[in-house]
């Protein structure tokens, strides 16, 4: 049940971050002014990751993956390419991500022009949307 939650919120993040990339790359090249409905647009995608990090962190641990590597023990898992990208890569990349959305969302409070604001948040959230998908396991995704 948690893991079809993960792999559901998933799509709503990645839609959200995409708007907020989007947005605020949109926003950065017109030198538009960033007003409320830019802020909540990343506020979205700051709160729809971290909620997805919890859950991701709730499968991480009910996961037959985390009880082989329990029973292997960590040497074994980075040996296995199968076993690291879900136990090791995934988790690790998705939280540089989400520290990234986070940082990204807290320095632009801190500019003091619109463009800055923009600028910011497309640079931050635009890295983090890369890791995501570099990192998504794409062939369970399209197997379900």
């Amino acid at each position: 049940m948690i893991k079809m939650i993960h792999s559901y919120w998933a799509y709503i993040v990645l839609i959200i971050l995409i708007i907020a990339v989007v947005n605020a790359l949109l926003g950065f090249t017109s030198k538009k002014e960033f007003n409320a409905k830019d802020l909540r647009i990343s506020l979205f995608a700051l709160i729809a990751s971290h909620i997805q990090l919890i859950i991701g962190f709730l499968a991480y641990y009910n996961s037959a993956f985390y009880e082989s590597m329990r029973s292997m023990g960590m040497g074994e898992v980075m040996k296995n390419s199968e076993l690291r990208k879900p136990l090791v890569e995934h988790p690790l990349l998705i939280i540089v991500a989400i520290a990234l959305i986070t940082i990204g969302f807290s320095k632009h409070k801190k500019k003091t022009t619109d463009v800055a604001k923009f600028k910011t948040i497309t640079i931050f959230y635009g890295i983090a949307l890369l890791l995501i998908l570099a990192v998504i396991p794409w062939n369970l995704w399209f197997t379900k």
